[in-house]
């Protein structure tokens, strides 16, 4: 049976390398327009779409079979803290966490992304790759991206670029290949509860 989520498209999925002059460009008009996006980050490839965009969010969950919250991407640590519900006291703990293959769920700001993203008590994992494209990205657009492995919900994460496209092409718009990247279980999460980071994935 012809895959129905292919038929949103009906085109093949774009492929961009990472180190192009006009990857940042593609990917961002590509969000802008609601598209769906994979991307790498420094340990999974992901999905990325407009985390306020109601109808791109639907399409990304229906892509990967999934109907939990979402984490986002930030450009810097600054901007976290512009989009955090938390006290300073707070902050200071956070932020010596917020980097690298590390998110952190904390309690956001309304209208900071789409509600049906968050979590319990209107929480958001945030991250900040030392990948810098995922950051970068943001940074130009101006709003926080979505990041969420690319694989079916409950299979394994895929991160070699011919492999996603084999498995999910059509389904999503634009492809930044930056080559095969290791394996990995992705980043480890902590949650902020009562003031104290608490390991929810390591």
């Amino acid at each position: 049976m012809e895959n129905q989520i292919k038929g949103v498209n009906q085109k093949t999925t774009d492929r961009i390398k990472c180190g192009s002059d006009n990857a940042i460009q593609a990917a961002g008009n590509a969000i802008l327009y609601g598209g769906v996006i994979v991307y790498p980050t420094d340990t999974l490839y992901g999905f990325g779409v407009d985390a306020r965009n109601e109808t791109a969010i639907k399409r990304l969950k229906i892509i990967k079979g999934r109907s939990t919250p979402l984490s986002v991407i930030a450009p810097n640590p600054s901007t976290v803290l512009s989009w955090a519900d938390i006290t300073y006291e707070d902050w200071e703990t956070v932020k010596q966490y917020l980097r690298g293959p590390t998110t952190i769920i904390l309690p956001v700001k309304k209208g900071i992304v789409h509600p049906s993203i968050l979590g319990e008590g209107k929480t958001l994992g945030i991250r900040i790759p030392a990948h810098p494209f995922g950051p970068d990205l943001c940074e130009k657009l101006g709003f926080p991206i979505t990041t969420t492995s690319v694989n079916r919900t409950g299979e394994t994460p895929i991160n070699n670029p011919d492999v996603i496209v084999a498995e999910f092409d059509g389904e999503f718009d634009l492809l930044i290949d930056d080559g095969p990247l290791p394996e990995s279980i992705g980043s480890t999460i902590y949650k902020l509860e009562k003031s104290k980071l608490k390991v929810i994935r390591s």
